[in-house]
């Protein structure tokens, strides 16, 4: 199973607009909330746990006191009959939270959190945290500049101004495995650390297909010439609001080079390298962990040879 996919609640959309049901789950006793300070979801426990720990889901009470009545709280869905919601608390000072919270457990780097959580956790942690820092990032309209309001249970944004409406958005990103026969295209981003290779990866542009964007970047990234693209899997990547849309493309020839601007260098990887990697033997180089899509795209391939 892909990291951040595999949400379990029922997101139940037609609830949003009922601000009493909203406001009366929002406080009811057996309804769970997520607080994130500064992005940072909250775990139960002591940081010194060993994974899997539990994520931090706290009744309405417990969470008095770490944000004022007008901080985003989102509305992320049922369970059954059982309101889920996030709430941002990134307005508490470190101290507030140590106090208030310190004796139930800590907070942590989103990504880091992912990885210590189940699969359905790390789904609510990809919600929660893309929608959140959304809110952080669009509170004044972006056509008139006037600050929005907060409505839908966090699902838009409402100008009082000039009445426009802002929903939350989502950056289509295509990611994607070349392959040449037994080899497979992998490349260092600029940013990456010394030996991490990973698949080449960028935005969809407007007016743009999934399948033009895959020839597209693979040409301007590596000036790799590609003939059939398949579609493989998505991902939900929250860093801050991406759709990884993974896919796999078939190289017309082995001839490639990177673009120096964007990558540091690139490789063809073989089968039998490639299963070495994602078995986890060590090397010069490495590939992403499970967290990633590209680590199940290049796992795909090696394996089932895709």
């Amino acid at each position: 199973m892909i990291p951040y996919t595999g949400n379990p609640l029922n997101r139940a959309s037609e609830k949003r607009l009922d601000t009493a049901w909203i406001t009366a789950k929002r406080s009811a006793p057996d309804s769970l909330i997520l607080p994130l300070w500064r992005l940072q979801p909250f775990l139960l426990g002591s940081k010194r746990s060993r994974p899997p720990v539990e994520l931090g889901m706290l009744r309405p009470d417990e969470v008095n006191g770490l944000a004022s009545e007008d901080a985003p709280c989102i509305f992320l869905g049922l369970d059954g009959e059982r309101a889920h919601f996030a709430l941002d608390v990134s307005e508490a000072s470190e101290r507030t939270t140590e106090e208030l919270l310190g004796q139930r457990g800590y907070f942590c780097e989103a990504r880091t959190a992912s990885q210590m959580v189940s699969y359905e956790a790390a789904a609510l942690i990809a919600q929660a945290k893309a929608m959140i820092d959304w809110h952080q990032r669009h509170g004044f309209c972006p056509k008139c500049g006037h600050a929005t309001n907060f409505v839908d249970a966090g699902y838009r944004r409402l100008c009082p101004d000039c009445k426009s409406e802002h929903f939350p958005r989502v950056d289509p990103v295509v990611i994607m495995l070349a392959t040449f026969d037994e080899v497979c295209l992998v490349g260092r981003g600029k940013q990456f650390p010394p030996g991490m290779f990973s698949a080449l990866a960028g935005f969809v542009e407007p007016g743009e297909t999934i399948e033009e964007a895959v020839r597209r970047e693979l040409m301007e990234e590596a000036s790799v010439k590609v003939a059939e693209v398949t579609y493989y899997a998505t991902q939900p990547w929250p860093f801050p609001s991406s759709l990884m849309i993974g896919c796999f493309a078939k190289a017309e020839s082995l001839d490639a080079k990177p673009d120096e601007s964007e990558l540091a260098e690139i490789k063809w990887l073989e089968r039998s390298e490639a299963r070495r990697l994602i078995d986890g033997g060590g090397g010069s180089i490495k590939v992403p962990p499970p967290i990633a899509i590209a680590h199940h795209l290049i796992k795909t391939w090696a394996y089932e040879g895709k």
